[in-house]
């Protein structure tokens, strides 16, 4: 008698489960195709002890452009402004996305100058033709065929190579 009654229990739960799992499963797929729709809710955020007061000044840092700095105009509608005579200075300064950066000399074996700087993984390589803006960080290529306003008249890039073949 035990034994019918445990089955019998058994039997009910097991069918009930059935008929509650074929409702959530068709709920799950109904809010599966709202969701599609509809913006998903920001999580909240945590609660702060101390309000933090906002310091515009701080948030919205904007390096100015180095005095004598030269623009280099670059595909895509894209520039940056270069600061330093690339044919003697060891360090330049590269004004690019509103920050300044200071880029030492990288000694290369292809004549190419080039000015990279590991703290912020950005990369200037001139050669005669060009100049090119990378970024380590992301392993992309930020700027290309980019050229002064007297590279694009047809004088070279004022490298370091293209002074030491003149002075020959």
């Amino acid at each position: 008698m035990k034994k019918l009654l445990i089955a019998a229990v058994v039997g009910a739960l097991s069918s009930t489960l059935l008929v509650t799992a074929e409702n959530a499963s068709a709920q799950a797929s109904s809010t599966a195709t709202t969701k599609k729709t509809t913006a998903k809710p920001k999580a909240p955020q945590p609660k702060r002890l101390f309000k933090r007061k906002p310091n515009p000044a701080k948030e919205a840092k904007v390096d100015p452009i180095p005095d004598g700095a030269e623009k280099w105009t670059c595909k895509e509608g894209l520039s940056f402004e270069m600061k330093g005579d690339m044919k003697r200075d060891q360090i330049i300064t590269v004004h690019w996305a509103n920050k300044n950066y200071n880029l030492p000399r990288e000694t290369t074996t292809t004549g190419a100058d080039r000015f990279h700087d590991s703290a912020s993984g950005l990369d200037v390589v001139v050669i005669p033709t060009k100049a090119m803006l990378f970024s380590d960080k992301d392993g992309e290529r930020l700027a290309d065929e980019c050229k002064t306003a007297a590279m694009m008249e047809g004088a070279p890039a004022p490298t370091q190579s293209n002074a030491i073949n003149k002075a020959q």
